[in-house]
């Protein structure tokens, strides 16, 4: 199985969905190189084990599907039957952890590899890393042409096929599932032998403002003063310099190392695992994380916050009903909320077995042995306007084909260690100008 992911917190979400899916099958890792490409720090945070991992170009990825396209093609006029046989070498399943423009994009150029006719191919699989509160048609309709479209409670899995169904596109990819890393073991109440500990569990643009990132700060301080026999842990999702899904302009370490007066001793900055943080945990409070839904699932009190509004840019109103949405305030007075189990189980939350359906589905169509081409709702004819700038942004034509010939390949350690060092100053210079240089700019435009 082949995942292709573009930022950490997508690599975890279809490293873990592979690994639902197939438990026992090969993982190769491709990390598409862009903005977010996850730094080795990052990777090694999130653990995931897999059989290979390397960081690619949209050209590279489809490059290598090109090429164990071909081999299967020839090992099928030699009677070999390469889709039934796990040795063959090509992964059985393909699976697209990235953001919409980017599925849509290897779809069309997966749909050029495998030619227009029905054949032996992969199973593509795609969906979401989380909660889904905003562009839902557009995130979905780029989506649209996998054939498994993943949707991570049965709420959602409405809305994918209304939304589907509505334009007149096929809503049978839409397959029932949930969030692959809500497990860990249940939570049993604060054990006498450690300190009650509270985890705030950070986000890199939600709040997006200096000044309400600073007010979070400021109120785990207060909630530690209020509560001395509490630990306070602020859970960073990454250190200044590296990026996430969303972009960090103001990374909560910075503001914390400016705060008058300090942090108290009861509050700290940590890293690491979400599930290993919340082992330690009793209370789980975020503004909108999906660690919420990760604490809920443990059945521990969890607090969404309500101090910036219930607002569908914070992407808490997801939460409405949950029974979890609280203020600082009430959490300082000793609330301490509990999930709705009715809410739960609608938002796919403590499902015995939820990838069932998606191993089934994914099943079934590797045992049909010949699979039609990708075939998205989106095409030259029915988005003439924006799917070209879609395919554009990852070096594709409107057909999916490259644009412009591959670079000549370079023989030598020199040229090899000239062009790491190159790209690696390249990203770096460019994530400096987003996280540094570009909020200079748009404060100056505000003067």
């Amino acid at each position: 199985m082949t995942v292709l992911a573009d930022s950490d917190t997508r690599w975890k979400w279809g490293a873990l969905a592979a690994r639902r899916i197939a438990p026992e099958a090969r993982l190769d890792g491709r990390l598409l190189r862009g903005r977010a490409t996850p730094t080795t720090r990052q990777l090694s945070e999130l653990g995931i084990a897999a059989d290979s991992l390397r960081e690619v170009t949209m050209r590279q990825f489809l490059a290598e599907a090109e090429a164990e396209a071909e081999a299967e093609a020839g090992a099928r006029g030699g009677h070999h039957d390469a889709a039934s046989d796990p040795d063959s070498g090509g992964p059985g399943v393909v699976l697209l952890a990235c953001v919409g423009g980017t599925v849509q994009a290897a779809l069309h150029g997966l749909a050029r590899v495998w030619g227009q006719a029905p054949r032996p191919r992969p199973v593509t699989v795609t969906g979401y890393v989380g909660v889904v509160y905003e562009k839902l048609a557009d995130g979905l309709l780029l989506r649209h042409g996998a054939d498994v479209v993943i949707a991570n409670s049965p709420q959602d899995a409405r809305r994918f096929r209304d939304v589907y169904e509505g334009v007149g596109a096929d809503a049978s990819c839409v397959t029932e599932a949930a969030l692959p890393f809500l497990d860990g073991a249940p939570y049993r109440g604060p054990d006498a032998a450690r300190r009650f500990t509270v985890v705030f569990a950070a986000q890199p643009s939600v709040p997006a403002s200096r000044e309400e990132r600073t007010y979070l700060l400021r109120r785990a301080a207060r909630h530690a003063e209020r509560h001395p026999d509490r630990d306070v842990l602020v859970k960073l999702r990454s250190k200044p310099g590296e990026h996430t899904t969303h972009v960090e302009e103001f990374p909560l370490q910075r503001l914390a190392a400016r705060l008058d007066p300090p942090l108290p001793p009861g509050v700290r900055l940590v890293y690491g695992r979400m599930g290993e943080v919340l082992d330690r945990a009793d209370l789980l409070v975020t503004v909108s994380s999906t660690a919420a839904l990760e604490a809920m699932h443990r059945g521990m009190p969890t607090a969404v916050l309500t101090d910036f509004g219930v607002r569908e840019a914070l992407g808490n109103h997801h939460f409405t009903g949950s029974g979890c949405l609280a203020s600082w305030d009430e959490l300082d007075d000793g609330l301490l909320p509990r999930a709705d189990a009715d809410w739960l189980r609608a938002n796919g939350v403590g499902a015995d077995d939820p990838f069932r359906l998606v191993r089934e589905r994914v099943e079934d169509l590797a045992a049909a042995g010949q699979l039609p081409p990708p075939r998205p709702y989106y095409t030259p004819r029915t988005a003439p306007a924006y799917l070209p700038g879609v395919l554009a942004r990852h070096g594709l034509d409107p057909q999916g084909r490259p644009v412009g010939t591959a670079p000549p390949a370079e023989d030598g350690q020199v040229r090899r260690l000239t062009r790491e060092f190159t790209r690696n100053a390249a990203r770096a210079a460019y994530r400096h100008g987003v996280q540094r240089v570009a909020p200079v700019i748009r404060r100056l435009g505000e003067l």
